[in-house]
Formats: C-alpha cells, structure tokens, sequence
C-alpha cells in the first residue's frame, strides 16, 4: 500500500473517517477480487494528488466487515466519499481516476 494511502480498520474508521475535517474517500476491497487490483493503482495516485486536502484510505474486507454491512456494501470494489461523517458518493465497480477526482473535487468546496 502507498506510504499515503490510509489503511482503515473497523477500529479506527470512525476517528479517521468520520470524524475527519477533510472529505474521506475509501475504497472497500479483498486481495482476491480482480477488479478491487485494477483500482488499486488509481488510488494511490488520487492519495498522492489529495495529500493535505482529502483523506483516500483502503479497507480490507477480508479483514474488517463491521464498516462494510454499516454502509450495506455488498459488491467490491466499491469506493464511498464520506464529508462531515456521512457518506456523500457511491460508486460500485471499477471506474477511472477522472470520476474519482471529479467527485472529491466536489466535496472539496
């Protein structure tokens, strides 16, 4: 995982989530799920371009499933924006980085 992109547990998803002053953009995913490998890489990058005005985590759903049947999330990859504690954008599947940033520039306002 790149040095930027935060690893979100079901433990610390409220505190670095929620609570975040920032928006939050996380993507739901497993090591064995293809797709979840192709938007991997997007990620990274958005991590990279947002540091210091977005938080862009990861969480595991092999490992952590609390967040996941919260949010009712029943396919992956699947990337939710969180602004102010309350998920603002969903996307199921695999999508380009232009629709990732778009929705985070939005939530940047």
């Amino acid at each position: 995982m790149a040095e930027s992109v935060v690893e979100i547990t079901d433990s610390n998803f409220e505190g670095t989530v929620l609570k975040a002053s920032q928006p939050a953009l996380v993507d739901f995913w497993a090591s064995w799920c293809g797709p979840c490998r192709a938007v991997a890489p997007v990620v990274e990058q958005l991590a990279q371009e947002y540091k210091g005005r977005a938080i862009v985590g990861k969480i595991n759903l092999d490992d952590q499933q609390e967040v996941a049947t919260r949010y009712g999330i029943m396919r992956i990859p699947t990337v939710l924006i969180f602004k102010g504690g309350q998920p603002v954008e969903q996307f199921v599947g695999v999508m380009n980085k232009t629709v990732y940033a778009s929705a985070l520039d939005k939530h940047l306002q």
